[in-house]
């Protein structure tokens, strides 16, 4: 039986390598690709060996491009969205989950039923009524559309839920409001989940395209993903410049995850019931 469970526990190891190894290359290629010079690349094809150490790609894109601009509404537009987001969906949640008024129900079915309606099919109707608000070009037009996020108030309404209701009705007879149930008791109970959902809609609002893409024209408008495409149309089919900004677009969100992996993991594990 030890043996079995030995050699169950090899072939698991081998395959967490694998799979590791699968979602890692092409990072580690992309990284490979953008050391090198243009020349090399296109003279050599794709290698996967480190034979060479060019930072020129790095220098023409931190210097020929708007990537500073690229970061500065990437970060701000990320941040503005997480905090709204998190903000207005546990205030949302709180509501549905903890208050009695007319229309709760209804409420809570039409946050449901916002699953079942695309983001593309809202595209049209959202960009005519930014275009004449004005705020195409703006941090306004790129943060508006993206404030409806219902998987949190989801999340939220599920944890307000399973609070024991004499917790709530303790805090009541002491005096404390909706206001402290909320901020000074609730919240520093689902911290975890918090910063969980703030990683997640922060990496969605940084990785959005679409919706960028459509709102802004301008170059110095732009947030990260979008002007990736610029640095193609600029340069040409340039493999090692475009590595370069790929990564550099995507290290924020790396760095953040890595600092914050263990809260997420938390997070998991108390909304499914395996830790508490």
């Amino acid at each position: 039986m030890k043996s079995v469970r030995k050699i169950e526990g090899w072939v698991l190891t081998v395959c967490t390598f694998l799979a590791a190894a699968l979602w890692i290359f092409p990072l580690y290629w992309a990284f490979i690709t953008s050391l090198r010079s243009e020349e090399r690349v296109v003279s050599d094809g794709a290698g996967i060996v480190p034979d060479e150490i060019n930072l020129a790609s790095y220098v023409d894109i931190l210097w020929n491009t708007n990537l500073v601009n690229w970061y500065i509404n990437s970060i701000g537009t990320a941040l503005i969205i997480t905090i709204v987001v998190i903000v207005s969906g546990m205030m949302c949640a709180y509501a549905i989950s903890q208050m009695r008024f007319p229309g709760r129900r209804i409420l809570y079915g039409v946050v449901l039923a916002s699953f079942m309606v695309p983001s593309q099919a809202l595209v049209v109707t959202q960009f005519i009524l930014i275009n004449d608000m004005g705020l195409i070009n703006t941090w306004a037009g790129i943060i508006l559309p993206q404030l409806i996020v219902p998987v949190v108030i989801i999340v939220y309404k599920q944890f307000f839920d399973a609070v024991p209701k004499e917790l709530r009705e303790a805090v009541v007879l002491d005096g404390g409001g909706d206001y402290t149930l909320l901020f000074k008791i609730y919240l520093p109970l689902n911290w975890g989940i918090t910063t969980a959902l703030a990683i997640i809609t922060f990496i969605m609002a940084w990785n959005q395209f679409f919706w960028p893409f459509l709102a802004v024209t301008t170059e110095d408008m732009m947030t990260i993903p979008v002007g990736i495409t610029q640095v193609k149309d600029a340069f040409g089919v340039f493999y090692a410049r475009l590595m370069s900004v790929a990564l550099l677009g995507a290290m924020p969100v790396a760095v953040a995850y890595l600092i914050f992996q263990k809260k997420v993991t938390e997070a998991v594990m108390i909304s499914s019931g395996v830790k508490g």
